[in-house]
């Protein structure tokens, strides 16, 4: 993990970009204190498929009822 001051990153932000996509976790500061952190994003995630749930999630048939007046002033529309 490496900290750069936020004038730095301005600086170099393109090569603070390849750094963290080869891998590195890069910490942004400003005045000493952390602000932000650079991350490489995570290319071993696999896409999300649909239909995935098929058969282990169950929908109550009245799913779309309209709710009780209790619940639906509690949110304010009623």
């Amino acid at each position: 993990m490496r900290v750069v001051n936020l004038h730095a990153a301005k600086t170099h932000l393109s090569r603070l970009v390849q750094d963290a996509a080869e891998g590195q976790e890069i910490i942004i500061a400003k005045a000493g204190v952390p602000i932000a952190r650079l991350v490489p994003v995570d290319a071993g995630t696999t896409p999300r498929r649909p239909g995935g749930l098929k058969g282990r999630l169950r929908i109550g048939s009245d799913f779309d009822a309209p709710l009780p007046d209790g619940v639906a002033e509690a949110f304010g529309t009623r």
